[in-house]
């Protein structure tokens, strides 16, 4: 069961994990994009921390669409507004819930999903961070369907987002400015696969 001060917990272990890893996914971004992935979801998370006390003393909708909006209005470059709407729509699938069960959180992933589509006009198999976070959705429903625990989907999750992340070295780029590089984009992860998979880490860490 997830409820509202274990989601703050959450955004909280996200925004360390950003800013601890902000150099090495600047780096992965360096080769194939804008060299600012890590630095602006760093800052992102920066301003969510800020806003954090006002947010979790109500729902964890609440609490999520705030942090959606917060990325949304402070980070630059296309990660801002494809995690502020994931995290916003999360945020509208669970509004006015203080706990959520499992599947409820599997049905807020798939809304999470559904925006990052639309927002980012792609899909699965583009090298983006839709590619750790489609396998990640099919593996914790499956989980969740089969009976799982939260904590115990999101690590069957965790190890489909890992196999998708390794999954991205070996396509080409057609999104964003990665998709420039053409087939010299092979072999490099994508940063947004790679930071998708740390924030579902961190979410079973606290769990």
């Amino acid at each position: 069961m997830l409820d509202t001060a274990k989601a703050a917990e959450i955004i909280r272990a996200i925004a360390a994990r950003m800013e601890a890893e902000k150099d090495f996914l600047t780096q992965l971004d360096n080769e194939i994009g804008d060299g600012d992935h890590g630095i602006n979801l760093a800052r992102g998370f920066k301003s969510v921390l800020e806003k954090l006390p006002e947010l979790e003393g109500g729902d964890i909708g609440g609490l999520l669409k705030g942090t959606g909006m917060q990325l949304v209005s402070n980070v630059g470059g296309a990660s801002g507004p494809l995690y502020g709407t994931a995290f916003m729509k999360a945020g509208n699938a669970l509004k006015g819930k203080t706990e959520a069960t499992a599947a409820e959180f599997a049905v807020a992933m798939e809304a999470a999903i559904g925006g990052i589509k639309m927002r980012g006009k792609s899909e699965e198999g583009e090298k983006t961070m839709l590619d750790a976070l489609c396998p990640a959705y099919k593996a914790l429903s499956e989980a969740i369907d089969g009976g799982d625990e939260l904590k115990d989907a999101l690590t069957k999750a965790i190890e489909a987002a890992a196999k998708g992340v390794e999954y991205t070295k070996t396509i080409i780029a057609t999104k964003g400015r990665a998709s420039y590089l053409g087939e010299r984009s092979i072999g490099h992860q994508d940063p947004g696969a790679t930071s998708s998979l740390y924030m579902l880490q961190e979410m079973e860490k606290c769990l």
